[in-house]
């Protein structure tokens, strides 16, 4: 059964070990800055360990709270693909990287990283040099640490950087949906906190960041596709420009949970995603177009609607690209899914849903090779020589954010064994 490494919802009870289970790392260590807070867990490759021989570190990605390292190895080692044990069997020891605040913007969380490298160099036996990465977020938040590193002349002694299902140009959540959040915060999140929190998540530190285009209420508005980054994202691109942008000295590998064909996943542009039909909230979500469009309508009862336009867009919801994630505490609603479900506790009738989830982060987005404000290299293949990436795989079919599998895991550690 695949499942995602990081899902953005949070862990069904069933896959929480009881809390009188053994816990499955060796050790973990506390990690603390002026700024933020961490922990990492750690997986020796044999028993008579006592300290890291050849360490993997690997970042957490974007979720709300702070990082469960149950719920990390659940993701990676509990699916299609035992990759937590399969890393240890081929001599490397597992350094499962987590934070205080999974929404705290991305350097804050780098100084986060920066501390987990030093500690596993200092509890290092030998010389052999680290690979570092992170799964989404995690990718960037590592990309960054690294390259800061690197520009302040600290020693990272990391021989490969891994990114898996980062969002290097930017992750897309329709900006319907975006807007569709805060009008129920704002009209009803002061009295349930359930329809507060997607709002919250959208317009957290690290979202800004990450999201190619962001919308911060629900008002009347027309977004051009060359316009709508937020001043958070602009300001961690410079930061990042400052620092090097990519860390110099590493080899730098990529997984994409997107195809790399130019295959897309089916969902036709400009088409009904989700309707609520009142008799609190009335709302028509629509997946993305091209040209001139209306994405959201949306009205508090016996009020005007608000209308979200775009105009310029690609046909994003079905690009090539890893899918936004499924909640399994919510019956696997997923973006739209996540909206539609709101309104109908809104409403107290079911919404209409045509599509549950789409393209999350896509392809070139994760292999680094061109922006996603480009239809054309959204939907064309992927060639090796535009990715800023050393050498990368995407997968064969277009599968869920994150979702570890194992065409990429087998990849992954053929490509650390040559190492």
């Amino acid at each position: 059964m695949s499942k995602p490494v990081v899902n953005i919802w949070g862990t069904p009870e069933r896959a929480e070990p009881s809390a009188a289970q053994a816990e499955p790392w060796d050790t973990k260590w506390d990690l603390r800055n002026p700024a933020t807070s961490g922990t990492a867990w750690v997986f020796y490759s044999s028993s008579d360990q006592t300290a890291v021989q050849r360490p993997v570190i690997l970042s957490d990605g974007f979720a709300p709270g702070a990082s469960n390292g149950r719920q990390l190895y659940d993701g990676l080692e509990n699916g299609a693909y035992p990759f937590i044990s399969t890393l240890r069997e081929a001599g490397f020891d597992v350094v499962l990287l987590g934070y205080a605040d999974r929404t705290a913007s991305i350097p804050d969380n780098a100084a986060v990283a920066i501390e987990c490298i030093m500690r596993t160099i200092a509890d290092r036996v030998g010389d052999a040099p680290l690979t570092v990465g992170g799964f989404s977020m995690g990718g960037l938040v590592t990309r960054y640490a690294l390259a800061k590193m690197e520009r302040q002349r600290m020693s990272h002694e990391t021989a490969t950087y891994l990114s898996y299902d980062t969002p290097h140009c930017g992750a897309w959540l329709p900006l319907g949906v975006q807007a569709f959040a805060h009008f129920l915060k704002e009209h009803w999140g002061s009295d349930n906190q359930l329809l507060s929190a997607y709002s919250d998540l959208v317009n957290s530190p690290a979202a800004r960041q990450m999201l190619r285009w962001h919308l911060a209420t629900a008002t009347d508005t027309t977004l051009d596709v060359a316009a709508g980054q937020h001043q958070d994202r602009t300001d961690f691109l410079n930061a990042l420009e400052r620092m090097g942008d990519w860390p110099q000295i590493p080899r730098l590998l990529g997984v994409a949970n997107g195809t790399g064909t130019g295959t897309g996943n089916s969902i036709p542009a400009d088409d009904a995603a989700m309707a609520a039909l009142g008799p609190n909230v009335s709302a028509q979500l629509r997946t993305q177009g091209p040209g001139r469009q209306t994405v959201a309508q949306m009205a508090e009862a016996r009020e005007a609607p608000v209308s979200i336009n775009t105009t310029g867009f690609p046909e994003l919801d079905g690009a090539p690209g890893g899918l936004f994630p499924k909640a399994p505490l919510l019956g696997d609603a997923a973006n739209f899914g996540m909206a539609a479900m709101l309104a109908g506790l809104v409403n107290g009738d079911p919404a209409e849903l045509t599509h549950n989830t789409s393209t999350f982060v896509p392809t070139i987005s994760a292999v680094a090779s061109a922006d996603i404000d480009d239809h054309n290299a959204l939907y064309s293949k992927v060639e090796r020589e535009e990715s800023r990436l050393h050498d990368f795989l995407c997968a064969t079919s277009n599968e869920g954010h994150t979702v570890m599998t194992r065409e990429l895991g087998e990849w992954i550690v053929a490509k650390l064994q040559e190492a």
